[in-house]
């Protein structure tokens, strides 16, 4: 025989002993993956504290009547969004964004101050010419719930992505709730539109899709539970190859001849004794030493 067929044959056994031993403790087996799988599943889905996260994307397109400069332009903007992708997660953005989020509401409508009526005088008749008008409040629009974020909690809750060659770009938020992770999205997003004109001298930003509320972003419970089935099934089977390979028992003539180099002299087989062997036995020891007393 050959080396090569020696060690296919080598092989061969032992995947078939690998096969035999998952056979003789599948139950075992199941019961590890069964078990990992469900502690996995309660701990991602009860246990963990759940994150959501919504999105929002805005549009950097700066507008020009000029066609020859529109080429020019676009190749600009889609080089200024990496800058903008710093600018957005920045200290001066994140504060104001937080600022908002304390109390986020919109200037609707200017207030209006009162003004007198107006009078015209003529040969001793007075007209009115303009009606005197009531002094109204501004109007201002809440946007969301009140939510006290500070600007490092902003900082490592906000991420932003790119597209190769593409004015738009995408702002991230994570929070507790979906709620929360919406307005922090467009809370972000509204203050970056407001104070880029101001940092950057320009005015080409716009949002193109406000964000909606959040979905749920971790744990991801049907990963999580399929770690812990994987889990279970690699630990039962190391319980098993450990328990094997510490099993010193000789079962097999083979491994003393081969393995040890011993020569089988015999065999004995298994002696099933009476049951009343051990009253014969003592009867015929009293009976002996009672005719050697004779």
């Amino acid at each position: 025989m050959s080396a090569e067929q020696q060690n296919n044959e080598e092989v061969t056994i032992d995947l078939r002993r690998l096969f035999i031993l998952i056979k003789k403790h599948i139950i075992s087996i199941l019961i590890w993956m069964i078990g990992l799988g469900l502690i996995a599943y309660g701990v991602s889905e009860y246990v963990l504290v759940p994150k959501y996260t919504a999105s929002t994307q805005l549009l950097v397109n700066r507008k020009t009547a000029d066609a020859n400069q529109a080429y020019t332009n676009q190749q600009a903007d889609i080089n200024a969004v990496t800058t903008y992708k710093d600018i957005i997660t920045s200290n001066v953005i994140l504060k104001g964004a937080s600022k908002y989020l304390a109390n986020p509401v919109t200037l609707v409508k200017k207030a209006t101050p009162a003004k007198k009526a107006v009078y015209k005088t003529n040969d001793g008749t007075r007209t009115l010419v303009k009606k005197a008008v009531k002094a109204k409040p501004a109007v201002y629009k809440r946007e969301s719930k009140s939510y006290s974020v500070s600007a490092n909690e902003l900082a490592s809750a906000v991420s932003v992505t790119t597209t190769t060659s593409s004015q738009v770009f995408t702002l991230s938020a994570t929070a507790e709730t979906p709620a929360k992770a919406q307005a922090i999205a467009n809370a972000v997003a509204k203050e970056f539109k407001e104070q880029i004109p101001k940092i950057m001298d320009v005015n080409n930003v716009t949002i193109v899709a406000e964000a909606a509320k959040g979905t749920k972003s971790y744990p991801n419970v049907k990963m999580i539970t399929m770690v812990g089935v994987l889990a279970g099934l690699v630990i039962s089977l190391l319980i098993i190859t450990i328990k094997v390979l510490s099993d010193t028992t000789v079962r097999e003539d083979s491994f003393m001849t081969n393995e040890l180099g011993l020569t089988n002299l015999g065999e004995i087989a298994h002696i099933t004794m009476p049951k009343d062997w051990t009253f014969t036995a003592k009867t015929a020891e009293k009976r002996g030493s009672s005719r050697r007393r004779v």
